[in-house]
């Protein structure tokens, strides 16, 4: 599995991702049952709000090798700082479209 990996760009300053990069290494929360190895070929933002830019920088990851694109908990879940993205839905909705039905979204880390 080779991921590229969304977070939200208002968190930034309150996590640097090291949880995130934890369960995947440990493969926990989002990541547990999978066997396969697991690359991580980019990590982004969304761009900052309302996350337009995840969508180009999804695909952008899958032209350069990703296979699956996972959206950070800060975005769905509101990981660390208590609120989730209010356009989370339709960040995931959009990425799904863009890059299609063959590319596998998470959308939670932890």
């Amino acid at each position: 599995m080779k991921i590229g990996l969304i977070r939200c760009r208002q968190t930034e300053d309150a996590c640097p991702g090291t949880t995130d990069f934890k369960v995947i290494r440990e493969r926990k929360c989002a990541f547990e049952g999978i066997e396969e190895e697991i690359e991580i070929i980019g990590l982004t933002t969304c761009g900052g709000c309302p996350g337009k830019k995840a969508v180009t920088r999804a695909a952008e990851m899958v032209r350069r090798g990703a296979d699956t694109i996972v959206i950070a908990s800060c975005i769905t879940r509101g990981n660390p700082i208590g609120f989730p993205c209010p356009h989370a839905e339709k960040i995931v909705e959009a990425i799904r479209k863009k890059v299609g039905d063959d590319i596998r979204i998470i959308e939670y880390t932890h």
